[in-house]
Order: structure tokens, then sequence, then C-alpha cells
């Protein structure tokens, strides 16, 4: 059986905090035991809030461009400016949509700069510079200080081609295999597969999302019960290569 299980006393996170420790310490206070081979989901805000990747938009210099995209759109020029300096290039804007690929090689909306659950109204929060290496430090921390080795999977929001609404995906990985592949393999019906390749990581930050809320202030969950396949994986193979993206 598959539990998820929010954790609801982590405190408010800021620059500096350690957030393998405090995970450890409100699961502690909850009652919920950390136990191996358990996944540790952990929202992208509360990483980018103890690595200081926030930003002050009073402190942002918007560039010509992004005041020109920002008439276009009807946004913040100093908001586009941080967009376009996380982006490596545009992939689609049409109205208040800016699509780009970021610097990790993600394609999403606004290069996963947010204004959500971010103190301070004249501030955003940007991406980790590296979300497999955050997952990473939190997976060491949690084991060099309980023993208990977990996976670890950094979620944040996104949209979806062809599919109305959002959903949470893995953009960073340590611990588990982040995809299975059924290529080669038979179902019930002895037919072999050839297509069948399953993103598991972005399925279980998926899930777990329905228990983290983003108004509910839940931002990490526990997943206890599925069989991951161990190994150093990484988000960034999730990434959809750009020679078969049909939409780039």
């Amino acid at each position: 059986m598959i539990q998820i299980i929010g954790l609801e006393s982590m405190p408010l996170i800021k620059k500096g905090d350690d957030i393998g420790a405090l995970i450890l310490d409100a699961a502690q206070r909850q009652g919920t035991k950390l136990e191996e081979g358990d996944i540790v989901v952990v929202t992208q805000k509360i990483v980018s809030k103890s690595e200081g990747r926030v930003l002050e938009l009073s402190r942002i210099v918007p560039s010509p461009f992004a005041v020109r995209i920002a008439k276009r759109t009807g946004r913040d020029p100093r908001h586009v400016e941080v967009i376009l300096r996380e982006s490596k290039r545009i992939v689609k804007m049409q109205a208040q949509h800016l699509i780009v690929e970021t610097r990790h090689g993600f394609v999403c909306a606004n290069g996963g700069v947010d204004k959500s659950n971010v103190e301070g109204e004249d501030c955003v929060s940007i991406l980790p510079s590296d979300p497999d290496e955050s997952a990473n430090r939190i997976r060491t921390t949690i084991r060099r200080l309980s023993g208990i080795d977990v996976a670890v999977i950094i979620s944040d929001t996104f949209g979806r081609p062809w599919r109305m609404g959002h959903v949470n995906v893995a953009i960073g990985v340590s611990g588990m295999k982040p995809i299975i592949d059924y290529r080669g393999q038979r179902d019930m019906f002895n037919y072999v597969l050839t297509v069948t390749v399953m993103a598991v990581a972005d399925e279980i930050a998926s899930a777990a999302e329905l228990v983290m809320n983003k108004s509910d202030g839940v931002p990490v969950a526990i997943v206890k019960g599925y069989p991951y396949r161990k190994g150093e994986g990484k988000g960034i193979e999730l990434v959809r290569p750009a020679e078969i993206d049909l939409f780039r």
C-alpha cells in the first residue's frame, strides 16, 4: 500500500536553513517515522529560499528588450528581466504567456520565476541553480543525521501541452531512477511493448501535491510503500531532447 503524508509542521524557510535537518525535526514532531526506502518530495520554493534564490524586484534594472516584452505581455518589466536572465531562449510568446527554456534545460512558463508563497510584495523566487544537487544535499543530510537512506525529489508546478491545468513534476532527483523503461517487455496479452517509458518521478511528484497544496503551507511530503528503483538518477533525464520534441 502506498501512503503519502504531508509534513504540516515545517517552519517558514529562510536563507541558510538546512532543509534535510528541518525535515527530520518536523517528521519527529508530527510522529511520522521516516524509514528506509521512503521518498521525500520537497517543493522547489523552500529549496530556493534556503539557497538564497529570492530576488527583490526593486533591485532589478530591466533591459530595453525586457521593457519591449513587458509592453507586449502586460507584465512588470523587472519581472520579465529576471525571466530573461534565467533563460537560454524564448520558446513561445503570446498574449501574457512567456514560455522559455531555462539554463537547466527545462521548458516552462516564466523560467520558473514566481511570486507565489514568497514573503514581500516586491520579491520573486528563481529555480535552484542545480536542482539535482539540491536533492542530493537534502538526501545526504538525512542519511548523515538519521542513518536512513531515502530518495529525494524536488518538485515544481508546470503546465502541459495538450492538457488543461497544472501538475507537479520532478525537477531534481536523488537516490532513484526517475524513469522506468518497459520497452521490450510483454504486456498481459503477450504484446511486446515498444514505446512505454514511464516518468515515475513526475508521477510521484504529482501525487505528492495532493497533500501539499500551495495554500496549505505543506512544502514536504513523505511517500511510503512505492518500490522505486534505487540508483543515481537525475531530474534532467526527464527533459525531452529538442530533436524529438514536437513543440520546439
